[in-house]
């Protein structure tokens, strides 16, 4: 009796031990899973056309990370980048954005900088019903659950720098694009715009992304005699107009241009001398005066250089990570349907100021500049809303429009 009271005993020792043992094990794979790094897309041009811009966006975002790294991460997880080069080529921007959701398990993916590839990973993101942070200012006209827009609405940048040129007597327009959806878009705004500001449209001309032969269209815009041309071509083309305009003479006391898709890290492309005195229009300037952006300046500069600049769609992203950031620790989760819910009507101290997620469209309220370029590449900001703007994707003078195709906009009515 002894003897069998005795092996019980051992008995229920060693299964106790085992129970504790395997549960052990549980709560420490449990723990292991909780700290595993939280994965994150960034897709960009790392090469092509638009590398030029795209480059440094993506260096933005890996510095928001680092930096929230050091500081413990979110929800206790480090986070993790894999990033992916969309080679300036929007079919491979789509099989990109499928692999990091399919294959990569990310939670966000931030990037993109054109319309064109932000339109073909579009059905992408809704197929799976994932979240990207979208940096760059667009022509609007969407409003995706799946996209957080932290670049510019149309009303955030085109259409108040239009009427800033019309109020300080830029009557005679010239249109001057790339050959895709934001520029032919953008400009259907501004001709709208125009007609129903006083303003005369003189000119208008696109070329292919990455055309580098600006002789005949500067020949073009200098028989028009336009008072200002509004700028929207994109990428490296940038480089052959401003240097060829200069070449032939032409300066911007003679005619001024009012860029929307150059910034301070396409000037150093550019090169100051050959943009002098020319305007853009944005809603981040590197030199603004505020805490937050000299510190994210220095951070910049500490990070990847002291010749490096930061500019609007930079920040824009910048930010964006951490707008995600801040989502996932009030949802809880990474999981990207929690965080899209839980992103919306957030607020963040920015760099160029407050910004909100408007809740009701996924953009963020920002203010509007315009900016003057100085010899060193920077902006002389000579216009402010002062305030921030409410992002309208679909604004007044289209409201009752919708693109259906690349630069094509038609009546909803019919």
């Amino acid at each position: 009796m002894l003897k069998v009271k005795s092996r019980t005993f051992i008995l229920s020792i060693f299964i106790i031990a085992v129970v504790v043992s395997v549960g052990s094990v549980w709560i420490n794979a449990a723990r292991s899973a909780e700290k595993e790094p939280i994965k994150v897309g960034i897709l960009h041009s790392l090469s092509g056309t638009m590398s030029i811009s795209e480059v440094a966006v993506k260096d933005g975002e890996l510095l928001a990370i680092e930096e929230i790294n050091a500081r413990g991460g979110v929800l206790g997880r480090k986070i993790a980048p894999i990033i992916e080069d969309g080679a300036s080529d929007w079919p491979t921007f789509a099989e990109k954005a499928k692999k990091l959701i399919m294959k990569d398990k990310v939670a966000v993916v931030f990037g993109c900088w054109t319309s064109a590839s932000r339109k073909a990973v579009l059905p992408v993101f809704e197929k799976y019903d994932h979240l990207l942070f979208y940096p760059v200012q667009y022509e609007g006209l969407e409003a995706s659950k799946n996209i957080i827009y932290t670049g510019a609405t149309a009303n955030q940048q085109i259409m108040p720098g239009v009427t800033w040129l019309l109020k300080n007597g830029h009557k005679k327009f010239y249109l001057l694009g790339s050959d895709y959806v934001f520029p032919r878009t953008c400009n259907l705004i501004v001709k709208a715009q125009l007609k129903a500001e006083g303003g005369t449209l003189v000119g208008e001309e696109y070329t292919p992304l990455g055309h580098t032969e600006y002789s005949t269209v500067i020949s073009k815009i200098k028989a028009a005699k336009p008072d200002v041309v509004f700028n929207s071509l994109n990428g490296d083309s940038n480089v052959a107009f401003f240097k060829q305009l200069r070449s032939a003479g032409i300066t911007a006391k003679d005619i001024p241009t009012m860029s929307v898709s150059i910034a301070e890290d396409e000037i150093r492309g550019i090169g100051a001398e050959n943009m002098l005195d020319h305007l853009a229009v944005w809603n981040y300037f590197m030199n603004m005066e505020t805490p937050e952006n000299k510190k994210f300046v220095a951070a910049y500069k500490a990070r990847y250089g002291k010749d490096r600049v930061t500019d609007d769609p930079i920040e824009a992203n910048y930010f964006g990570v951490y707008l995600w950031a801040k989502a996932v620790e009030k949802a809880g989760t990474p999981d990207p349907l929690k965080v899209r819910a839980a992103v919306r009507g957030l607020k963040f101290k920015a760099p160029e100021g407050e910004v909100t997620v408007d809740p009701t469209n996924n953009h963020v309220w920002k203010i509007v500049q315009v900016g003057k370029v100085k010899p060193d590449g920077q902006f002389d900001i000579i216009w402010s809303s002062g305030k921030p703007v409410a992002p309208d994707p679909f604004p007044s003078l289209v409201s009752n429009k919708i693109v259906l195709e690349p630069g094509k906009i038609v009546d909803r009515k019919k």
